[in-house]
């Protein structure tokens, strides 16, 4: 990028509702499950699914879900995501801004924010917090931050940071916040990774001969890996694997936050946590690389409800590894790549 160009900053995030009432969780269920690259049916069957049995039977539950996270200071992901954008904000000369695809604030809150402060920006640097690319999550923040900005016809050129989980900054962040904790007796680590349908994958296979069709296909070179959510989170548990000098046997991944009763990538993240104790595995690590900001997924479903299914499956001890959320490095991460 030009140093002399002037330019802003927008670190994109999934979002929240905006309260744990069940109206505003409904609200944001809604617009969350009837876009078409998380549940990707044709639109009618999507408004039966979504409006007529997800969103009336699942709201109440996930209020309350959403209850046993909140924060007096409002979601832990919203929350993380604007101390993300401060501690960034000191490392940059840059205006950073934060998006959220689903809720508040909304990319073109984010937008007419960077424009005001600087009437003749040139530039708007997107940084989709997601480390890996899938439909339902980097693709899809993407492509609505590039309709809003097309919509509203805005002055300034966007710019889009790519994935980013092999890069070797994300991938020295993440296994450097992960030392502390392997300095206690463990028996295992479990990178435990938000599922998708298989298939998305099949649907993100560009070459559309490679993804689950060839054997050992997430280690085997392809082009298709380049949208390949599956091989992405494979190579980033082996780089941090690699990094920490963990042995193979010491770690493994899952996937979860299954929703629906097609098949998704497996094995799956809670019945992995229910059989390793009657592996031998006692103690355990769990971490959740496709979350950078810790989330209802990360602090109720696996710290919460996970650690419950290990523990009544037998286990001794269950230690989350909490997300980059402001770590250090990890801003510093983010400076280098906005800047570069």
């Amino acid at each position: 990028m030009n140093a002399t160009t002037k330019r802003g900053i927008v670190l994109m995030n999934l979002g929240s509702p905006d309260s744990t009432e069940v109206k505003d969780v409904k609200k944001y269920l809604n617009e969350f499950l009837m876009d078409e690259r998380v549940i990707d049916s044709p639109y009618l069957l999507r408004l039966l699914l979504v409006r007529g049995m997800i969103v009336p039977f699942r709201a109440a539950k996930s209020a309350h879900a959403y209850q046993t996270v909140w924060t007096k200071e409002g979601s832990p992901l919203i929350v993380i995501s604007k101390h993300l954008q401060e501690a960034l904000q000191e490392q940059v000369d840059e205006p950073v801004e934060i998006a959220m695809r689903y809720g508040n604030p909304s990319p073109k809150t984010a937008f007419d924010s960077l424009l005001k402060q600087m009437p003749d920006i040139e530039e708007v640097v997107a940084v989709p917090l997601y480390p890996h690319y899938a439909m339902s999550s980097y693709e899809t923040a993407v492509e609505y931050a590039k309709e809003v900005h097309a919509k509203h016809k805005y002055p300034f050129k966007l710019t889009i940071i790519p994935p980013y989980y092999n890069n070797e900054d994300y991938i020295n962040a993440l296994a450097e916040s992960m030392k502390p904790f392997l300095q206690q007796e463990y028996d295992h680590v479990l990178f435990s990774y938000h599922g998708v349908p298989e298939r998305h994958i099949l649907k993100g296979d560009i070459t559309g001969q490679h993804c689950l069709k060839v054997a050992d296909c997430c280690n085997v070179d392809s082009p298709a890996h380049t949208q390949c959510y599956r091989h992405q989170c494979t190579r980033t548990t082996q780089l941090v694997a690699e990094k920490l000098g963990l042995p193979k046997d010491k770690f493994s991944l899952s996937f979860q936050s299954r929703l629906g009763r097609s098949e998704w990538l497996k094995p799956y993240t809670a019945v992995r946590l229910a059989e390793l104790p009657k592996e031998g595995i006692k103690k355990i690590l769990v971490l959740c690389p496709a979350f950078v900001s810790d989330c209802l997924e990360t602090l109720e479903e696996i710290a919460m409800g996970g650690k419950e299914i290990f523990m009544e499956a037998g286990g001794e001890s269950f230690t989350m590894i909490p997300c980059l959320n402001v770590n250090p490095l990890w801003v510093k991460a983010l400076a280098k790549w906005v800047e570069a």
